[in-house]
């Protein structure tokens, strides 16, 4: 995957777990924002580390929020619907801070931390435009419907196996994932007929 500040794509990341700033609390000169690549899976105990390491180094001042940028997924199995949180980028955290020789050990001398991204071993902040695209949405994301989770592709033959289309099979015509929904072309009387289904009630052939 690329890199997250590398990245032109829109999307939807939700603050993981992030403490909130103070409201009317100036941002101190030289607060940027940067990325960093972590051991995979363990973005949120790195986390945890990271401001546990802040708080006893009495370095609070230099150092924002910490984010693991997620959006939210629908995934329906055997007729029930399950919310449930995703990381948009496995491997990367977002941190807002101040950086100098202290704040840059105190990161990079953090158990799984691998290192800023940028150029030549340079930690490269993110420009304005990408944390707006990244972390700036939050309205937006409050109003949109949660995407759901559907396994399949338009064009990939599958079987009903629940509904009055019962072990018909047919190709997927169409995939509405805000409702969870998929259309399906199956042949009845020598013709192509398109059948709205929810995901779960079909399978792959």
């Amino acid at each position: 995957m690329a890199d997250p500040a590398a990245s032109g794509e829109r999307t939807d990341a939700m603050p993981a777990e992030q403490p909130s700033p103070t409201p009317g609390e100036a941002v101190p000169e030289g607060m940027e924002w940067y990325v960093l690549k972590v051991q995979s899976n363990r973005e949120r105990s790195i986390r945890e580390t990271l401001l546990r390491r802040i708080r006893r180094e009495g370095l609070e001042e230099f150092f924002g929020e910490i984010i693991i940028p997620t959006e939210k997924v629908k995934e329906t199995k055997g007729g029930k619907t399950r919310v449930s949180e995703q990381k948009l980028y496995p491997g990367y955290i977002m941190i807002h801070m101040v950086l100098n020789d202290e704040t840059w050990y105190l990161v990079r001398d953090t158990s799984g931390v691998g290192d800023f991204t940028g150029r030549a071993g340079k930690p490269i902040p993110m420009l304005q435009e990408e944390v707006d695209r990244m972390l700036g949405r939050e309205v937006e994301k409050d109003t949109r419907e949660i995407r759901a989770r559907i396994p399949f592709a338009i064009g990939e033959m599958v079987k009903i196996k629940e509904g009055g289309f019962e072990s018909f099979e047919g190709t997927i015509d169409n995939i509405d994932e805000a409702k969870g929904m998929i259309t399906v072309l199956v042949e009845i009387f020598g013709q192509s007929t398109p059948v709205e289904l929810e995901a779960w009630q079909v399978e792959k052939v």
